[in-house]
């Protein structure tokens, strides 16, 4: 082989190496990526079916059912509701009425199975995403405007 080859074949060589572990570092990095969405979103079909993503809003008054380790709450952002089912210990700031974030996949039916759930930390405080949503679907209200009398 002549030297100009094995050059050629070696600069190959690593190109083919960097481009081999790029490709795994990207497909790693895309199994571990989480996107947001809000209960709008999720309504419109934007979230993806079997997929872990997080959803975010305000849990709404009067949906939180208990039985055992085993939660249900819907969570909205003032324009739709979506139903959630968690099976853990919930953080000692979860209630009605407060921001969430819960993580996990959506199935056929419709409903929300977390397996995680963040609730806010403080009364000042809402995840940017949340904090966003909510202040989408208020001014997406807004716009329509008032109900005739």
């Amino acid at each position: 082989m002549k030297k100009r080859h094995k050059r050629i074949a070696i600069i190959a060589g690593g190109l083919a190496a960097v481009g081999i572990a790029t490709g795994l570092v990207l497909n790693a990095f895309q199994d571990s990526l989480v996107f947001f969405f809000t209960p709008t979103q999720v309504s419109s079909g934007e979230a993806p079916l079997e997929r872990h993503f997080r959803i975010g809003g305000i849990v709404q008054a009067g949906s939180v059912q208990r039985d055992g380790l085993t939660v249900q709450f819907a969570v909205t952002d003032n324009a739709n509701t979506i139903p959630v089912s968690y099976t853990g210990i919930l953080p000692d700031l979860f209630s009605e009425g407060k921001g969430v974030v819960a993580q996990g996949q959506l199935q056929g039916s419709g409903l929300f199975h977390a397996n995680e759930v963040l609730a806010k930390h403080d009364e000042n405080y809402m995840p940017p995403e949340a904090q966003h949503a909510l202040d989408e679907a208020n001014r997406n209200t807004s716009v329509r405007g008032p109900k005739p009398l």
